[in-house]
């Protein structure tokens, strides 16, 4: 990899124009802003254009000359056959075209000049890595920034965000293979910290309360929701709640004072019935960034990557790699503005699922937003859906919505770490069976996105149930 990697610097320094054609989400907007650093410390002209998926219509319009080279980041892999003949480089770490099923440990790309001559790709699922967890398109972007230039290891921080949103940390909540080497390199150079801490989202910016009260990953039984019982769960526990009429945070309390509330979370969680394994995923790795400022989303990986992502889901990627490049002045309001509205609209769509449900077959469960869901965070509500607790977690999720942009209609899916140990994978399901009825999809076994016909939703979840058994009983 790291040969590549050498050779797509090499590639970039004979052009002095480039430009970045990122995907929008929190890993594509960190790519955009390594490869966009990267570019501006080597005197290169650079810009950036933001794309919610790259088809077929997005490549045609690509303004390509000769004497500009294309830097695709967090996406590219999946469209190789459609980019021959444009002069372009590829860090991505989605499944490659052609490619399906998870990463074989002896599996290395023995060509370095994969494919057509005029396209140089990186990606981690062609040397033995798992592009869902092992390895993000900011870290693969990074990989490249880094071969440009060793001062630019500092980047590792954004590589760790990426990541983070890309939700790569693993099982134990933490971030492994590739990802932890990048983690590694940000600890030596004294942007990143890691330390064993709650893994609720908030821990940051959110007063203790409000911690707990809007808790999903894990949900916090009898709490989440529920701000009257979270307040009486802290003083039950001995927690003061302000200090000199301010509200405490997290990083306020003394470890203490963050055993009893731990404690006290676990044994709800075990009383109620829930597994071990649930109450385990309370503590975890968490990521902080000492250049900012504590008490600020900025301070912790979580928190950045979701004010990321909430830019990205309203196609305003250009905030969100304004505030990576340190542009803070008025874009990180513009970035918490959209952040409180894309929370109101996750209300809105979890409502809707609630009041309209969600319907269960033998290997799948799913939900139709219609017009209600908009498209860009239809995944983010499965997800959130399927954490909750109301739902079968032995079964993938599959969300519909109609389609913002294009004809046709957005499905999402989401699994658990389990379903894909025991085989599953939603990258191939959603690439084939979209394929099937006219549409196409990809993504990573874990989590994975299409776009098919209207109409077409049965015939594709006939087609979804049929693979998945498939998948599941070669295990």
């Amino acid at each position: 990899m790291r040969e590549k990697a050498q050779q797509l610097a090499q590639k970039i320094r004979n052009y002095e124009k480039i430009q970045i054609i990122s995907h929008i989400d929190a890993d594509g907007i960190t790519s955009a802003s390594i490869a966009y650093k990267a570019l501006e410390r080597a005197a290169k002209n650079a810009e950036v254009k933001f794309v919610k998926q790259l088809d077929e219509s997005e490549i045609d319009e690509l303004n390509y000359n000769e004497d500009r080279l294309i830097w695709f980041t967090d996406l590219g892999s999946g469209q190789l056959n459609n980019l021959e003949g444009i002069d372009c480089i590829i860090t991505d770490h989605h499944e490659p075209q052609g490619r399906s099923g998870p990463p074989k440990s002896d599996e290395r790309e023995n060509i370095l000049n994969y494919g057509s001559s005029s396209i140089l790709e990186l990606n981690p699922h062609r040397y033995g890595f798992d592009g869902a967890k092992e390895l993000s398109g900011a870290g693969t972007t990074y990989m490249v920034a880094k071969e440009m230039n060793k001062d630019n290891k500092d980047l590792s921080k954004l590589a760790v965000v990426g990541a983070v949103g890309d939700l790569q940390a693993s099982e134990d909540n933490k971030l492994v293979g590739k990802n932890r080497e990048i983690l590694k390199e940000g600890i030596d150079a004294g942007v990143v910290v890691k330390k064993k801490d709650a893994a609720l989202y908030g821990i940051e910016s959110r007063p203790l309360p409000k911690l707990l009260e809007y808790a999903s990953d894990p949900i916090l039984p009898g709490l989440t929701g529920e701000e009257p019982a979270c307040t009486n769960f802290l003083v039950e526990n001995e927690i003061s709640l302000k200090e000199e009429g301010t509200w405490r945070k997290w990083y306020d309390l003394s470890k203490e004072e963050k055993r009893r509330i731990l404690s006290g979370l676990a044994k709800r969680m075990l009383d109620r019935g829930y597994p071990v394994g649930y109450a385990e995923s309370l503590v975890g790795e968490v990521y902080e960034f000492p250049d900012e400022e504590r008490g600020s989303m900025l301070h912790e990986a979580k928190e950045f990557s979701t004010l990321l992502n909430s830019c990205g889901r309203y196609e305003k990627g250009d905030i969100g790699l304004k505030v990576c490049l340190g542009d803070r002045e008025k874009n990180l309001e513009k970035a918490r503005s959209l952040l409180e509205g894309h929370r109101r609209v996750l209300v809105d769509s979890l409502q809707h699922v609630e009041s309209t449900g969600v319907e269960e077959r033998e290997h799948l469960q799913f939900f139709h937003g219609g017009e209600k869901i908009p498209d860009t965070v239809v995944g983010t509500v499965a997800g959130m859906v399927l954490s909750s607790g109301d739902v079968d977690r032995r079964l993938p999720i599959f969300a519909f919505a109609k389609s913002g942009e294009r004809e046709g209609v957005k499905v999402s899916s989401r699994a658990t770490k389990k379903l894909v140990n025991d085989g599953l994978d939603l990258s191939s399901v959603m690439t084939e069976c979209s394929k099937k009825v006219g549409g196409e999809g990809g993504g990573h076994d874990i989590a994975a996105g299409a776009l098919i016909p209207d109409g077409k939703e049965e015939e594709f979840l006939q087609e979804v149930e049929e693979m998945i058994e498939s998948q599941l009983e070669r295990q």
